[in-house]
C-alpha cells in the first residue's frame, strides 16, 4: 500500500485502545444479531444470502466492522465478485501496482523524502530482536518487498543472507538487476508469489519483515499467512510487521485494495493465528497528514 494515504477520519487517541475495541465488537455482535434475523426467512439462494455467507465466511474484524460503516452493495464489488479467476480484491491490487514504477519514489509515493526516517525507525526496532539470545542473523524474509528498499536499508546490513517476496515482477527484476546492485548475490531466492498463496520454507528464517502489505490481506488470508509464516521461523524467529494503522476501526482504500486496521484488530488477527505479541511501536518523525504507522513484532 502506498503510504500516500491520508485519513479523513477525526482524529483518535490511539491510546484509547479499549474503546476501538469496545467499538468493533459492537459491530460484530451487530452483525451476528443479523444475520440471526435473516437466517431462517431469507431465501438461501438469494444474492443477500451468498454475500452474507461470503463476508461472515471470508472476514472477521475488519470487514465486520466495515459491514456497519458501508452499504453491502459497496462492498460487494471490492470482496466477493470473481475476475480472471481471482476476487477482485486481490485484482484490483495486482492492476494498481502494475502501474507503479519501479523505483523509490514508486514504492514511497507521494512522500519519498520520509524513506530515510523510515529506515532508521525500523533498524532501530529490529535491533531490538536480533543478537545474542535472541533471533539470529542467518537468514530474513522480507515479504512485499517492491524492489527492495528494506532489503537494502534494514535487512542486508544485518542479515548474511537474504529472500524476497513480492507479486510484482518488474520489481523484483529491478531489485535484482539494478537496485540492489553487488548486494544482489545475497540473495538467495526471488518468490514472485501473491502472500494470500505463499508458503514460505519451514525452519529457515531468524525474520520475516512485512511493511506495508498486511493491509493487501483479507483477514481470514493475513491469519492464515501468519500461521504459515509461524512455522518458517528458525529458534527465537520473530515476525515483524509494519503498516498503517486506522486511528479508528478500519479504512477500506478501494483504488489500491487496502484495509487499513485499527492496531486493537490487527492484533487481534495476530493472536488468531497463534502468535505472541512481543512489542508494538509507533514510527515517530512522519508528517500529520499520513495515517499512523506502526510496528508490530511477534513470535
Amino acid at each position: 500500500m502506498e503510504i500516500s494515504e491520508i485519513s479523513v477520519e477525526d482524529e483518535h487517541d490511539e491510546s484509547s485502545s479499549s474503546s476501538a475495541n469496545v467499538e468493533y465488537k459492537g459491530a460484530h455482535q451487530a452483525f451476528r444479531d443479523r444475520w440471526k434475523q435473516t437466517d431462517d426467512t431469507m431465501c438461501r439462494h438469494s444474492m443477500s444470502f451468498h454475500l452474507h455467507h461470503t463476508l461472515r465466511s471470508e472476514f472477521f474484524a475488519s470487514y465486520l466492522y466495515l459491514l456497519e460503516k458501508i452499504p453491502l452493495v459497496k462492498l460487494f464489488p471490492v470482496t466477493c465478485e470473481y475476475i480472471k479467476g481471482e476476487k477482485q480484491f486481490y485484482y484490483r491490487a495486482q492492476q494498481f501496482y502494475e502501474d507503479v514504477p519501479a523505483s523509490e519514489e514508486g514504492m514511497m509515493g507521494d512522500f519519498v523524502e520520509i524513506s530515510n526516517i523510515d529506515l532508521e525507525g525500523s533498524r532501530q526496532f529490529l535491533k531490538r530482536f536480533v543478537g545474542p539470545g535472541k533471533a539470529g542473523t542467518h537468514c530474513a524474509l522480507d515479504c512485499g518487498s517492491g524492489i527492495g528498499r528494506v532489503t537494502k536499508g534494514v535487512l542486508l546490513p544485518v542479515f548474511e543472507k537474504m529472500e524476497m517476496a513480492d507479486m510484482m515482477e518488474h520489481f523484483l527484476l529491478h531489485a535484482h538487476e539494478q537496485y540492489l546492485g553487488e548486494d544482489a548475490d545475497r540473495i538467495e531466492t526471488y518468490y514472485c508469489f501473491n502472500l494470500q498463496e505463499f508458503t514460505p520454507p519451514k525452519n529457515k528464517y531468524d525474520v520475516i519483515w512485512m511493511q506495508w502489505v498486511a493491509c493487501h490481506l483479507t483477514d481470514k488470508d493475513l491469519m492464515n499467512f501468519l500461521f504459515r509464516c509461524k512455522k518458517s521461523l528458525r529458534p527465537n524467529g520473530v515476525i515483524i510487521i509494519k503498516d498503517n494503522m486506522a486511528r479508528q476501526g478500519c479504512k477500506l482504500d478501494p483504488i489500491d485494495s487496502s484495509i487499513s486496521r485499527h492496531l486493537d484488530i490487527m492484533k487481534s488477527i495476530i493472536v488468531k493465528a497463534g502468535l505472541e505479541v512481543l512489542a508494538v511501536e509507533r514510527q515517530e518523525g512522519f508528517p500529520e497528514i499520513i495515517m499512523p504507522v506502526w510496528m508490530i513484532a511477534m513470535k
